[in-house]
């Protein structure tokens, strides 16, 4: 079944926003006593979603929250009910030749699409999530991260009509090998990824050359203190003071984690040293 909760009476209008910097007011009237950011050159997150309050979720903690709050970057909802049919704002309908569920209509998401891109500024990538597109990985949060920011549209029921998808030449995009509810929290996680490469943000940024993925291995094992724990020591090595002989073992330690749990990752890494 769908969800016909009624929406705005106001059929097209920007996102809600947040961030901080230069403030500008929204046409949407439920938002006309409310203030919008409009953060100037920030890398821009835009989402558009049946669930906007879902919003910033966990982006709004830790160091993405932190770097939120400063303009760092934006992040803009789309409610796609706002876009919707009729009094009700009807987002979806049955699938055509038949079949179980609904089916998000090709003319309501392209409107939400237009708004959205009609505010979007420089390179940015055009994103439906979904469990058949290709699978995100460390290369793409950084070619994200590189551009000026992102679009992405969350899917809900069966899916989205795939003439919208063809229309827009959207990019399908997949968190990994399994079907979820929707794009919200996938959407999330990307942009969690994405974000914390934009400069500023990590407290250190050698933080994000050392970890998992960046080099095309697994990351080192991590210690502190105390040096026992439950019998069991620190690596003597790491205690030495010796930073060659560190870099060397956490480097051995890497491969040897990403040939023993990650064979595919191991011989694409191998193929790159030839």
């Amino acid at each position: 079944m769908t969800d016909d909760t009624q929406g705005s009476d106001t059929a097209q209008g920007p996102g809600r926003a947040l961030g901080r910097k230069t403030i500008r007011a929204s046409v949407k009237p439920r938002e006309l006593m409310t203030q919008t950011p409009d953060l100037a050159g920030a890398w821009l997150a835009q989402v558009i979603t049946l669930f906007p309050t879902a919003f910033p979720g966990v982006l709004g903690e830790s160091l993405t929250g932190k770097a939120l709050a400063e303009g760092l970057w934006q992040l803009q909802t789309f409610d796609l009910r706002e876009f919707g049919e009729g009094r009700h704002r009807n987002v979806d309908d049955t699938p055509a030749g038949g079949g179980a569920g609904m089916v998000l209509r090709a003319d309501v998401v392209a409107r939400a699409i237009a708004s959205a891109r009609a505010q979007a500024d420089g390179i940015m990538p055009l994103v439906y999530l979904s469990p058949r597109g290709r699978r995100f990985d460390q290369e793409m949060a950084r070619n994200w991260a590189r551009a000026d920011g992102v679009t992405l549209l969350c899917g809900r029921f069966e899916g989205v009509d795939q003439r919208v998808l063809d229309h827009f030449g959207i990019e399908e995009v997949s968190l990994g090998d399994f079907v979820m509810t929707g794009g919200e929290i996938a959407a999330q996680a990307m942009i969690d990824a994405a974000v914390r490469l934009r400069p500023g943000v990590l407290g250190n940024e050698q933080s994000a050359v050392d970890e998992s993925h960046s080099a095309g291995l697994l990351e080192h094992p991590h210690f502190t203190r105390p040096a026992i724990w439950e019998g069991r020591e620190i690596p003597e090595v790491l205690q030495s003071g010796h930073h060659a002989r560190i870099a060397q073992w956490r480097h051995e330690q890497a491969k040897a984690l990403t040939r023993a749990r990650r064979p595919d990752l191991w011989e694409r890494w191998l193929a790159r040293q030839d």
